[in-house]
């Protein structure tokens, strides 16, 4: 891969550190904030149907998408982190409910609306032979950001080592005399603070960023025509192939995703709940998961490209089958002899497996390769929207079957069913894109029209 294209690569994949980043850092938190604000399993809800993790990541991606067909990439690049900015500060300084939520939800909004235009971007801007591989790093920035902020949670929780820095801001702020919660609380304060770093960096280098090459020459060779986004849609919907492709991309997506997204805001939460962990080990147990997601995307990028794409798929989803299986058969488990600290850990491994070669990587993939450019992110916007929106009313939903942890299994039981919709639906629909150009996945797949 050329310098140029892997600096822009990793400049656009920060995106996925700050999106699953904001994501993991609510949820190592979440116990804290609970304590803190008193809040119901109501609440942790509502904070994850309106975050970057479901409602406020939908929202933005139907803005987005839109935004990145209409004015290139490089807007996106160049306004979005400073929103992303703007929701982890509301975070950062929160003292109720509200405020809480407020950052949320503008936090993952900012998610929403850089997602399609990231994707899109890398594999506009890869060699033929390397998409694969550039998709994956991004996805390793996917897991390196839970797993950078899940160790700073490890570290600045109580009972951490670095608990006395948080201590002492916390004296800054509120004094020593505050209550216990409310010092505590200041270890997700810090947390957040990270992402706002990390965000003002990956700003400073997306907005050096050049468009996209195939973007400017789509929009040279586009005739005048209504820019609105309601023609936009009526474009993507009046293609019958496009159309199927959307209902394939979805399908496959959101169905892990409705698994992933409740693993990604309450794994913290189940592994101090159900496992019976304090904070400081579930952020632990939860960032050796997301080093298991790292290592194994590490492991197969240099492959994705050269392998059929069926190995990979089918590898993970079984993985993530393996895992909630050993939830619904755990007491079986321990009737034979297993413990239930093995039974953590196997969990833990599998699952990190699954994210390592997931659905999201040739999710994101295909996403970009079987659309023309003029809707490319537009229709990877509206995927993003139905998933992550349909993500929101099942976190609301999980919280009344997981029940603080008495519907474990029975939530174990749903999160299979929807794995296996994914697999099944991935296997009879999966494209051959792998060694083509974009330019001719379109004509094969549009004609010369597009």
């Amino acid at each position: 891969m050329a310098k140029s294209s892997l600096k822009s690569t990793i400049a656009v994949s920060l995106n996925n550190y700050l999106d699953a980043g904001a994501i993991v850092a609510g949820a190592s938190g979440l116990t804290l904030w609970q304590n803190y604000l008193g809040l119901s399993e109501s609440n942790l809800g509502w904070l994850n149907a309106l975050s970057a993790n479901a409602m406020g990541a939908a929202i933005g991606a139907i803005i987005g998408g839109f935004l990145a067909d209409k004015y290139g990439r490089k807007f996106i690049f160049t306004y979005n982190l400073i929103v992303y900015m703007v929701g982890v500060l509301l975070i950062m300084f929160s003292m109720n409910f509200p405020m809480l939520l407020a950052g949320f939800l503008v936090t993952g909004i900012s998610v929403g609306v850089g997602v399609p235009a990231s994707w899109t971007y890398i594999s506009e801007s890869s060699e033929v032979n390397n998409r694969g591989r550039n998709i994956c790093i991004s996805q390793m920035s996917w897991g390196i950001g839970p797993l950078c902020v899940l160790f700073f949670g490890m570290l600045l929780a109580p009972g951490g080592y670095l608990y006395g820095l948080v201590e002492s801001i916390a004296d800054i702020f509120v004094g020593a005399s505050a209550a216990k919660e409310a010092i505590e609380v200041f270890s997700s304060r810090v947390v957040f603070f990270t992402l706002f770093v990390i965000a003002f960096i990956a700003w400073n280098l997306q907005r050096q960023l050049e468009e996209s090459a195939e973007f400017t020459a789509n929009k040279a060779a586009e005739k005048e025509e209504d820019n609105s986004l309601m023609h936009a849609f009526a474009v993507l919907f009046s293609n019958k192939v496009a159309v199927k492709t959307v209902a394939f991309l979805a399908a496959i997506y959101l169905t892990w995703n409705l698994v992933a997204s409740v693993m990604g805001f309450f794994q913290p939460h189940i592994y101090e709940t159900a496992g019976n962990l304090s904070n400081e080990e579930a952020n632990m147990l939860s960032c050796i998961s997301w080093l298991i997601v790292v290592l194994t995307t590490f492991c197969i990028s240099p492959l994705v490209d050269k392998m059929a794409h069926r190995i990979f798929y089918v590898a993970g989803l079984v993985s993530a089958l393996a895992a909630w299986g050993i939830i619904i058969w755990q007491d079986d488990l321990v009737a034979a002899g297993v413990s239930g600290t093995t039974i953590l850990w196997l969990f833990t491994i599998l699952w990190g497996f699954n994210n390592g070669c997931s659905v999201q990587i040739f999710y994101a993939l295909w996403g970009s390769e079987l659309f023309p450019a003029k809707f490319r992110a537009g229709a990877q916007g509206l995927m993003f929207f139905i998933v992550r929106g349909l993500s929101a009313a099942w976190g609301l939903a999980f919280t009344y079957i997981y029940a603080g942890g008495e519907g474990f299994v029975v939530a174990a039981c749903c999160m299979v069913g929807l794995l296996v919709v994914s697999l099944v639906v991935g296997l009879i629909g999966m494209p051959n894109t792998r060694g083509k150009s974009l330019e001719t996945i379109t004509k094969e797949r549009y004609g010369d029209n597009y």
